[in-house]
């Protein structure tokens, strides 16, 4: 079949992808490799379908994510994204990152409220920025699969960081 997630599904190989041709594509081929169909073939038959589904699968859970549709995107394209090691960011990315900290934590010794949805209408708009960013990035103009990486190590702070301040408000509730 096929070398990675998009040429698995047909689909071009990019950052903007159209979740309903994504999602009928995934179904077309997991109806192809479903054991099910394999249920009366031979053992090894059978083992090759549920290795196919499962990489069916997982190229769908990855494609669909924003953040791992360019997670992958960029490693596919030779950007290293060195997540566990690699923690260099930009001085004004830093500066908005410990000015989003700061806010989070006055946020939660106030009990949260209107403080903690204020943080989160910002961190949602810094997201949906970076999602295009990334986007542009690595669709425009041939790709900076490089600079893409950059971001998208920004991109995974501001996830954990979201998701922290959903833990507040959740502990504040």
């Amino acid at each position: 079949m096929a070398d990675d997630h998009f040429s698995l599904f047909g689909l071009p190989v990019r950052y903007a992808q159209d979740g309903q041709a994504l999602e009928r594509a995934w179904r077309a081929v997991a109806a192809q490799v479903h054991p099910d169909r394999y249920a009366t073939a031979g053992a090894a038959e059978r083992r090759v379908a549920m290795q196919w589904a499962a990489r069916a699968n997982e190229a769908y859970r990855t494609l669909r994510d924003p953040l791992a549709r360019a997670r992958y995107l960029c490693e596919l394209r030779g950007a290293d994204l060195q997540a566990e090691s690699n923690t260099a960011m930009s001085p004004a990315f830093l500066m908005q990152q410990m000015q989003w900290r700061e806010a989070l934590d006055e946020a939660r010794a106030e009990g949260g409220g209107p403080a903690l949805d204020a943080l989160r209408a910002e961190l949602d708009q810094a997201r949906a920025d970076m999602r295009e960013t990334v986007r542009a990035l690595l669709d425009d103009g041939g790709g900076d699969a490089a600079a893409a990486a950059e971001r998208v190590r920004e991109w995974m702070f501001l996830e954990r960081l979201a998701q922290e301040v959903e833990d507040a408000r959740h502990a504040a509730e």
